[in-house]
């Protein structure tokens, strides 16, 4: 998560909203990293559990990712829900909660919706959720 957190650090130093997120592969490795780059790119989808995935999926030469964890600051939304699923990632890991976009617990539950014919992956919630809150907490208070 400390990773992620640097990389939603940068994002933010951008001028970009602060998410980071890093994909593992079983034994650690990183296959992917992203931070949000939806204004440089100028890509609406360019969220960075979104640019993570990708960037393994190309690592890995395949668009299926068993075996590996996203680790990302903030709750993913509903997109990037649907990212995951897409690509079998069988494990999640978020600090930040987001109650107003996230899709894994808060407004929706979209990677335990038994309806999907996606495997169910595994979650874990509130890692160092504090400060990956302070650092988007800090970024919106510095724009007010």
């Amino acid at each position: 998560m400390r990773s992620a957190l640097d990389l939603a650090r940068r994002a933010a130093d951008a001028g970009e909203i602060p998410v980071g997120a890093i994909l593992l592969d079983a034994d650690g490795a990183v296959l992917g990293s992203g931070s949000n780059a939806r204004e440089a790119d100028p890509d609406p989808t360019a969220h960075a559990e979104v640019l993570a995935i990708r960037e393994a999926a190309r690592a890995r030469g395949d668009r299926i990712l068993a075996g590996c964890t996203l680790v990302v600051t903030l709750e993913p939304c509903v997109m990037c829900a649907g990212t995951i699923l897409a690509a079998r990632i069988p494990r999640v890991v978020f600090g930040a909660w987001d109650e107003k976009a996230g899709a894994v617990g808060s407004a929706y539950d979209l990677l335990r919706d038994g309806r999907l014919p996606h495997p169910v992956p595994a979650v874990v919630s509130g890692v160092l959720a504090d400060e990956c809150a302070a650092v988007l907490r800090e970024f919106f208070a510095e724009r007010r």
